[in-house]
């Protein structure tokens, strides 16, 4: 049972007509979403940065900002935006073997090498301590420009606020999302957990 309940999609209207932007990111509104709706403020400002970090101004592919989301939630825990982020990154076009081996991207011949070098910067930069070092540097300037490296971070530091907030909150995974959990990452042990 989620830590506080979210509202009807109808309780903001401002924050309504933002969220259109995830009927095409994920198919529906949401719950974290109608959650922040309790103060209409950060369900705004919300909205607003994701939709910022989430803009394709570079290289970064939307099926890579989403494997990178993904990749970022795994490495906190957090089952809901697991599941958001795999959903995503499937409506946003990822590859199938990528789907299917986004638990083996470092080795997989699905995953290219400038993929591989912004997986690793996820994955160390959602570590707790931080793990983002001159390795981890180097490889990503082989790859991608400074633009395109704040854009990552951007969504690693999007996924840190959502991992801590639907974690905490205990979100109720909506049932599209599961269906994406269990597709692409059940067979490594994906559960609904507490977001039941």
């Amino acid at each position: 049972m989620p830590l506080v309940n979210p509202l009807h999609a109808d309780h903001d209207i401002e924050t309504k007509e933002l969220a259109d932007f995830f009927n095409e990111t994920l198919g529906f509104c949401p719950n974290s979403v109608l959650t922040m709706q309790h103060r209409p403020a950060i369900s705004k400002a919300f909205i607003n940065l994701n939709k910022a970090v989430m803009a394709n101004e570079g290289k970064v592919t939307s099926a890579l900002k989403r494997m990178i989301a993904w990749v970022s939630s795994n490495a906190t825990g957090c089952r809901y935006c697991q599941a958001h982020a795999i959903r995503a990154a499937e409506r946003y076009g990822a590859e199938q073997e990528q789907l299917d081996h986004i638990w083996d991207y470092k080795t997989h011949p699905a995953f290219s090498d400038a993929e591989r070098a912004a997986l690793d910067f996820s994955l160390a930069a959602s570590q707790i301590p931080n793990a983002v070092d001159e390795t981890i540097k180097t490889e990503l300037y082989k790859y991608w420009n400074e633009g395109e490296i704040v854009e990552m971070l951007g969504v690693i530091s999007l996924f840190g606020y959502l991992n801590r907030w639907n974690d905490s909150m205990a979100t109720t995974l909506e049932d599209d999302a599961i269906d994406s959990g269990n597709q692409y990452l059940g067979k490594h042990g994906f559960e609904v957990g507490k977001h039941v």
